[in-house]
């Protein structure tokens, strides 16, 4: 019978392999930790590959992907980076792309985030110069049909170059040397930098906006200088803004070996910026110098006929020449006086129709005098106000006439008017009139009213009215 061990238990314990602990990861932390792994390692890598499946993003990134024989690898290049470029990416070219490498969560896949972008072989700024000048050419912008000629006799040329270099000195001397009538409307900006192209074509518009006759042409200069130092003349920007310009522009920029895509678009391309100021005064230097000549010409003539004048003056007797010297003197002095005289004539002529005009201006002038016309305005008043007043006179004396008219009316109908005619009015004491002996009796108290005055009486006695009526005057 096997005899229990009560330690083997814990043995068994002990010596027991211990099981490890599973980590389940979220694919987000996952893919996170990797990316942050592969960004610390890769922070700042430079890959050479070719570009295929390149296709730019309506944002404004540029998605490709740069291949070898072996492998391929995703890359973008966001906005701000793509706007930077010097050349436009293209499939097949063959580049070299510095940036670091990350992982893109929303699909898991690995990337290189571009930073730069360069072509490996040549330049890039070369290539960006091919490019835009092919597509350029392709547009027509080229084309010798579109030149605008320049203006024979420019008045004021607009230049736009540096204020501080040494092209606007020596374009200044030239043309003041050749032609010191020719104004110079100096515009500055930056020849080279990240901000010139914007500054050129800022340039290029505000002369063409100016007044019509302030600017007759532009003169786009620069000196010399590498591909770097002009690539704000080989800008889009630029050669877009020298084709639109109304005013023909003159492209005189570097040396005269260098060419650059404002030189192709321009109206005129000049070798240097001095060469420029010969072109635009060629036609005036030209008339100077057949000026200069004529006049040498013309010097020499004059003095062939003075030297024959001389000679033949020194073959003419003395006294012969002093008649006829005096002869020519007295013929020009009776000219003189012809001539004085008939300006006379006609300045008097002239002086009396300006009196006949001022006199017929003053008439018109008097005629329309408002002195006058408040003259007559006060005559017409006073004459109203007379008749006004005659009007009123008569009216009031129709008035009165028949105010009296029916004043007699009235004192005819007034029975007052009765008492003149040497009747009386019998009033009781109430003041009522009594019309009949029956309205008294003996002994009441009446007020009798005379044409003149009244008086107080008492009654005796009354009696009944008679058949008849005789007044006590019969």
């Amino acid at each position: 019978m096997a005899r229990l061990d009560p330690i083997a238990p814990q043995l068994d314990f002990i010596f027991e392999e211990p099981q490890p602990s599973r980590r389940i990861w979220p694919v987000r932390e996952l893919v996170s930790q990797a990316r942050d792994l592969v960004e610390r390692e890769f922070a700042d890598v430079w890959v050479e590959g070719e570009i295929s499946n390149h296709r730019p993003g309506p944002s404004g990134h540029v998605y490709f992907t740069v291949k070898d024989a072996d492998a391929q690898l995703p890359v973008v290049l966001f906005r701000r980076q793509a706007m930077l470029l010097r050349f436009r990416p293209e499939d097949g070219q063959h580049v070299l792309v510095r940036g670091r490498v990350s992982v893109y969560e929303q699909r898991g896949q690995m990337q290189l985030v571009a930073e730069t972008m360069e072509p490996a072989g040549s330049g890039s700024l070369q290539l960006a110069f091919e490019q835009l000048k092919e597509r350029l050419k392709s547009e027509g912008l080229f084309e010798a049909a579109g030149k605008r000629p320049l203006p024979t006799f420019p008045r004021c040329a607009g230049i736009v170059t540096s204020p501080t270099g040494a092209v606007i000195r020596d374009f200044l001397n030239i043309v003041n040397r050749r032609h010191s009538g020719l104004n110079v409307l100096l515009y500055p900006v930056s020849v080279q930098g990240e901000s010139a192209p914007i500054e050129i074509e800022t340039a290029l518009a505000n002369l063409n906006a100016a007044h019509p006759n302030l600017v007759d042409l532009i003169v786009l200069a620069r000196g010399g200088g590498s591909l770097e130092d002009l690539a704000a003349f080989n800008s889009e920007r630029v050669a877009r803004a020298i084709a639109s310009s109304r005013l023909p522009v003159v492209s005189a920029v570097g040396h005269e070996t260098d060419f650059t895509i404002a030189d192709f678009v321009a109206d005129l391309r000049a070798p240097t910026p001095s060469a420029a100021a010969e072109l635009i005064t060629e036609a005036q230097h030209k008339i100077a110098e057949r000026l200069f000549t004529q006049a040498h010409r013309l010097e020499r003539a004059a003095r062939f006929h003075l030297l024959q004048a001389r000679q033949r003056l020194s073959r003419v007797p003395v006294s012969r020449t002093e008649s006829r010297m005096w002869t020519l003197l007295h013929q020009l002095e009776q000219r003189l006086d012809e001539l004085a005289f008939r300006a006379e004539a006609t300045l008097r002529a002239q002086i009396r129709a300006r009196c006949d005009r001022v006199a017929e201006l003053s008439s018109a002038v008097l005629r329309h005098d408002p002195r006058q016309s408040l003259a007559h305005a006060r005559g017409h008043l006073a004459d109203y106000r007379a008749r006004i007043d005659r009007a009123v006179e008569r009216l009031m004396d129709a008035s009165a006439a028949e105010l009296r008219a029916l004043d007699a009316r009235l004192r005819a109908l007034s029975p007052l008017a009765v008492l003149d005619r040497g009747y009386a009015l019998v009033l009781a004491a109430d003041g009522a009139i009594l019309r009949s002996a029956a309205q008294i009796s003996a002994g009441d108290q009446v007020t009798t009213r005379l044409a003149e005055g009244e008086f107080t009486s008492r009654v005796e006695s009354t009696s009944p009215p008679a058949t008849s009526f005789h007044p006590a005057s019969q």
